[in-house]
């Protein structure tokens, strides 16, 4: 677990997160949600209505509890003490199993979330519809915003080629992506997100223009390249992957070259769109 521990706000009550560097995720301190969604005075009271549920969801079978972390946060004296934590998805878990008139509109947020996903996958230009609506409200510009949908129709085309080539596994998706990035802006995925000061945030989401035009030259040359070679397995992709980023790499070093500095930058989106203050849901952002 990372040493990076914060105070979320939630109704402008705090709520002891952490986040984990490995696992890449976000750790909520049940007790703190518990508290606050049923109004309990005091830390011990909401502690014990957590002990309450949870003896309650055990003996309803739920595997909300096996999902749980215990971590050690900073307790009200000051001192790290372990306390009950779950990941995003677990702790909305938990939430829905709170009888409280403030966990209700979450529930209802839940439900129209899993609608409008399950919409999507009917017919996927919804997503994209929805993309571009989620830009828009975030404050993003509309040149970014067709350049961002523009990547990802790229970034689709090249893993339907992996897949063709026999790629099908989560790791190795992953494996290839860090090994793209790595050759053309010399940094992984995750030393990028954290050059760039991101947790959970999608690292394209915070590229500049030219970061997403190189990525993009590396992708879709990489996809061009693998509908003439024909790789199979990893190995053979990864050597066609790592060749299409030569080319952007090729291309980002003219450009740097040009300019006289690094276009890779640290520079996040939060730095050109609305002030966190502005957007509609400032706590979401800073979680990530």
């Amino acid at each position: 677990m990372s040493d990076i521990e914060k105070i979320q706000l939630f109704e402008n009550k705090k709520v002891r997160t952490a986040w984990d560097e490995e696992k890449q995720e976000w750790f909520f301190s049940i007790v703190d949600v518990c508290g606050i969604l049923t109004n309990q005075p005091t830390h011990d009271r909401a502690r014990n209505y957590w002990k309450v549920l949870k003896n309650r969801l055990v003996k309803e079978g739920s595997e909300v509890v096996t999902k749980c972390n215990r971590l050690k946060l900073i307790a009200e004296d000051g001192k790290p003490r372990f306390t009950d934590v779950a990941d995003m998805a677990t702790m909305f878990r938990v939430i829905e199993s709170i009888p409280s008139k403030k966990a209700e509109p979450i529930k209802v947020w839940i439900a129209q979330v899993a609608a409008e996903r399950v919409n999507q996958a009917i017919d996927p230009e919804r997503s994209i519809d929805q993309a571009v609506a989620d830009y828009r409200r975030l404050g993003y510009s509309e040149a970014w915003i067709n350049q961002r949908i523009k990547t990802i129709e790229i970034r689709k085309g090249l893993t339907d080629e992996w897949k063709r080539g026999g790629v099908t596994q989560e790791v190795d998706f992953a494996f290839l992506t860090d090994l793209m990035s790595k050759t053309w802006s010399g940094l992984t995925t995750r030393e990028y997100k954290k050059y760039k000061g991101l947790t959970k945030e999608n690292l394209r989401d915070n590229m500049t223009n030219m970061e997403l035009l190189l990525n993009a030259l590396a992708e879709e040359t990489a996809t061009e390249l693998s509908k003439q070679r024909n790789p199979e397995g990893l190995s053979e992709n990864a050597g066609v992957a790592k060749e299409g980023a030569e080319v952007a790499k090729s291309a980002r070093k003219e450009v740097e070259k040009r300019l006289g500095h690094s276009v890779i930058s640290s520079e996040k989106a939060i730095d050109h769109i609305k002030s966190p203050e502005e957007l509609p849901f400032p706590d979401e952002q800073k979680q990530g």
